[in-house]
């Protein structure tokens, strides 16, 4: 077993080369091995070299000649990034020792988490969220929320409370970090209760090719908002605002959320017409219902919101799980060849995923379920099984709840690459992602890209180790990472703050299930 790695950069553009320190341990018997451990048993002929190996990026990836699967430790959720560190084990050995013992558990909402600190702007009171992720695109919303004149605080890990000004001023908005996220959009709703106009900055995030605001802006009009897109901002005007009948343009999510929020202060009923039914949607909803507003439909593609006049109480709220992060627990498992057991998985928002990994052929087990903190979202804990994955006849693509989740639709393909036969991936909505993906190949897969939006994808392809550079969008850097646990060898991973726009502590976390990995910073 590899005791320790450590690699440093103390200057920028300076490579420091190590020597990997190794111990041997002997096996232990079954009986003597328990589930909160992550030690791996080897033989005491599978010792590790020692290695060298220069560095000069985001991360490295240290894994065995032959990964077989992760190893196991029960799941602290904490706080930072990326490295990685795997025992030398036989294929007999390794899939006898990965077998046992792997639980991991999903960690709260990336989108709930900005939508609910948006959200919370419509409340006079003080607002206290919990299971706010501890992410950079949460981090980057508290930093715009502040500019503007809200007092934001960390309670703990994972709550903050939000405590709003009694006059808010966009005058000294953090354009920095506004331009960062996507998530800024979702200011309009709640902000046209709060001033007669504001200006904010052009919404960036993931670069997936065209992303317009048009849903945002045709909704918002039909309330009696007016926007005015310039070069480089949002120019928001209030007008005499107004209850009635929106057919969304397209059922985007921070779209509904926006309409959410704006119509919720709008004394009335408002319907939404060809909602989106996302989790992040409903979180908002629940939210807003323990605001006080009565919202019908939830989990469907119409809602009615009936306005109200005022919001102003003090309020503790839970953000539930991340279904998104529990298919990438789930595609890691797989790619690994790894039993691994998944707790907290937003159930009701995976059920399609599950059905498509049950005819590839994936052995798993839906071991119980129960409610989140919030009391309204559903969890269950999923048992996966190394399992002889075959492709789909079929294509696989997404569509809106409850269809695939666009967000999940990147991690079927380290799946697809470990299926026997030819998989088909077409993801219709953007326009660059499918291309980001191709970047597998440089690890040994075999996708070919049909156009802007389709991947064919042939399986049981052997990946190797290599250097990426993290393409500017966060599902598919994740999926280059975790698939870069399946490949012998050091790998390195560039650039990784998409990662940690969206996933928290997930060396750590990854770590505590048998991966090694460590962030190099300042190089």
């Amino acid at each position: 077993i590899l005791a320790s790695i450590l690699l440093l950069a103390p200057l920028p553009s300076t490579i420091k080369v190590l020597s990997l320190s190794e111990v041997t341990l002997p096996a232990l018997p079954n009986s003597v091995i328990s589930t909160d451990s992550n030690f791996l048993p080897v033989s005491s002929d599978n010792t590790i070299p020692p290695v060298k190996t220069a560095i000069s990026s985001s991360i490295s990836f240290l894994l065995s000649p032959n990964p077989g699967a992760l190893t196991a430790k029960t799941l602290n959720v904490p706080l930072s990034l990326l490295t990685t560190r795997s025992a030398k084990a036989s294929p007999s050995t390794s899939s006898a020792i990965m077998t046992r013992f792997l639980l991991t558990a999903t960690n709260f909402s990336k989108n709930g988490s900005v939508g609910l600190l948006c959200a919370s702007l419509l409340n006079s009171g003080i607002t206290t969220l919990h299971g706010i992720a501890r992410i950079e695109e949460v981090y980057r919303v508290i930093e715009i929320l502040e500019s503007i004149g809200v007092i934001v605080k960390w309670l703990d890990q994972n709550t903050v409370t939000i405590i709003p000004p009694k006059q808010f001023s966009l005058t000294n908005i953090n354009v920095e970090s506004a331009i960062k996220t996507r998530s800024v959009v979702m200011l309009m709703g709640p902000l046209i209760h709060k001033l007669p106009s504001f200006n904010i900055p052009h919404a960036q995030g993931c670069k997936l090719g065209k992303r317009t605001i048009a849903a945002h802006v045709y909704a918002l009009e039909k309330l009696g908002v007016k926007i005015k897109i310039t070069g480089n901002e949002y120019q928001i005007k209030k007008r005499k605002l107004k209850h009635g009948n929106i057919v969304m343009y397209e059922a985007g999510d921070t779209a509904c959320e926006n309409v959410l929020t704006a119509t919720s202060l709008i004394p009335g009923k408002t319907t939404i017409n060809f909602a989106s039914a996302n989790y992040m949607v409903q979180e908002v909803c629940f939210f807003l219902e323990s605001l006080g507003v009565k919202i019908d439909g939830i989990g469907t593609a119409t809602l009615t919101v009936h306005g109200i006049k005022e919001i102003n109480k003090d309020i503790e709220y839970w953000n539930s799980e991340d279904p998104i992060e529990s298919m990438m627990f789930i595609s890691a498992g797989i790619i690994t060849d790894s039993r691994l057991t998944i707790t907290r998985v937003p159930i009701d928002f995976m059920a399609l995923e599950m059905e498509k990994l049950k005819r590839m052929n994936l052995k798993f087990k839906i071991l119980k379920k129960y409610f989140s903190h919030n009391g309204r979202t559903r969890l269950a804990d999923i048992e996966i099984f190394p399992s002889k994955l075959k492709a789909l006849a079929d294509k696989i693509h997404s569509n809106p709840y409850p269809g695939i989740n666009i967000d999940n639709l990147p991690f079927f393909v380290p799946i697809a690459i470990r299926a026997k036969g030819q998989t088909m991936i077409h993801d219709w909505v953007y326009e660059n992602r499918a291309i980001y993906l191709t970047e597998l190949n440089r690890l040994g897969a075999n996708i070919t890209l049909a156009d802007p939006h389709r991947l064919y994808i042939q399986g049981g392809t052997a990946l190797n180790k290599a250097q990426v550079v993290c393409p500017p969008a966060l599902r598919p850097s994740m999926v280059i990472l975790i698939s870069m646990l399946g490949a012998p060898g050091i790998s390195i991973l560039r650039n990784v703050y998409m990662i940690s726009r969206g996933y928290e502590e997930i060396a750590e976390r990854l770590n505590s299930i048998g991966a090694d990995i460590k962030m190099i910073r300042g190089m």
